[in-house]
């Protein structure tokens, strides 16, 4: 039997995210307390009482989630992964959790992709759109046929897949793909075209404080977003991060090879639920839970 646990990416926050774990467990208070020096900012106010509009600001957001994930996995007793995998923005909670990188470090990292890909976001007027019921064959063609950049972005499980791009070439993908028979194609409230060509300039700016940071080998395989295949060498974990914010999220073929591999526990740490009911869409016959 062997335990694959997973975390969350953007959109998992929500108003009073972690505070329980704050004042339950004084490893946690520590470093959530470090992260606030580290950040120059108590982002612990804002995760513990803000609300739901200042938890989407963006120097906020992913260092949250990503915080949470990793205060719980790093206070965990008898944490004994034999995989991990993260979606987006939860690769690096999971690189910490497997500690193939320190916890400043990760943080860090994070903080530093969150700016970049604000940055990269006011330059292009960009969005995503969730696709329901097409194939992802048919998706991908017909992304392909739309004049303008918009490409197949999240592979969430089968018959959900999440495209990305310039908002215009994003809106005739969204009408293509309904006259196609999609389910729905409707836009979603992102500020940018994450995980497409547009991140370049995120990509290259994350790229260097990556190069700069040192990686341990993890603790077990790492599962990454842009081949869904296992790492455990730092320099391949390395440039699989630095393709990430411009490569798809293949979560669909991640879970399908995790399960390959032996996985017959899931385990959704941080956050929100996202995860646990993708998961069971992509392997049914796996179980599945989470901790927040």
């Amino acid at each position: 039997m062997k335990k694959a646990y997973v975390f969350p990416g953007q959109g998992s926050q929500f108003p009073g995210m972690a505070a329980e774990l704050y004042r339950s467990h004084p490893d946690a208070m520590n470093l959530f307390e470090q992260a606030n020096e580290i950040l120059g900012f108590r982002i612990t106010d804002v995760m513990f009482s803000g609300t739901e509009e200042e938890l989407k600001q963006t120097k906020v957001t992913q260092p949250a989630i990503f915080l949470h994930s990793v205060v719980l996995a790093l206070t965990l007793e008898n944490f004994a992964p034999d995989m991990v995998a993260g979606h987006s923005l939860g690769e690096f909670s999971a690189l910490v959790a497997a500690r193939a990188l320190r916890f400043e470090d990760g943080l860090k990292l994070v903080y530093a992709r969150a700016m970049a890909m604000q940055e990269a976001c006011d330059a292009v007027p960009s969005t995503m759109a969730a696709v329901l019921g097409l194939d992802d064959e048919k998706v991908e063609e017909i992304c392909k046929q739309i004049d303008g950049i918009v490409v197949a972005a999240n592979y969430n499980c089968p018959g959900q897949l999440v495209i990305s791009g310039e908002k215009e070439a994003v809106q005739k993908a969204c009408d293509a793909l309904k006259a196609a028979g999609a389910k729905r194609a409707l836009p979603l409230p992102v500020g940018g075209a994450f995980h497409s060509p547009l991140m370049q300039p995120a990509s290259e700016q994350l790229g260097k404080a990556i190069s700069a940071t040192h990686f341990n080998t993890p603790i077990c395989p790492i599962y990454q977003n842009v081949t869904a295949r296992p790492h455990t060498d730092p320099e391949e974990i390395k440039a699989n991060l630095m393709a990430q914010l411009t490569g798809p999220v293949r979560w669909t073929q991640t879970v399908k090879n995790m399960v390959a591999d032996g996985a017959t526990v899931f385990t959704e740490v941080g956050p929100g639920k996202v995860l646990q009911g993708l998961v069971r869409k992509i392997a049914p016959e796996v179980e599945v839970n989470g901790i927040q």
